[in-house]
């Protein structure tokens, strides 16, 4: 455990860190999932909803640094590359 009390601060941010970016990640899972039930579903049009909700969720989680940039447009890219194939 720490024991200076800069050490314990840094403790106690970190450990506040880990908890508001991990309920951050469940979140854009969430709107993930979402896209991804409506292209199992076979509907495009919500598919396509569903990602314009996402896409925004998503570059604001990456731009706080809780997702990297390259997985969040990994993310996006393969997400419209499916419901373009829905589309076909």
């Amino acid at each position: 455990m720490a024991n200076s009390k800069q050490a314990r601060k840094r403790a106690r941010q970190a450990e506040n860190r880990r908890v508001l970016k991990a309920s951050q990640r469940s979140m854009v899972r969430t709107y993930i999932k979402r896209v991804i039930k409506a292209i199992n579903g076979g509907d495009h049009a919500q598919a396509m909803a569903e990602f314009k909700v996402a896409q925004p969720v998503i570059d604001r989680i990456a731009d706080k640094d809780v997702l990297s940039k390259k997985k969040a447009a990994r993310l996006k890219s393969r997400l419209n590359k499916r419901i373009k194939a829905l589309a076909a």
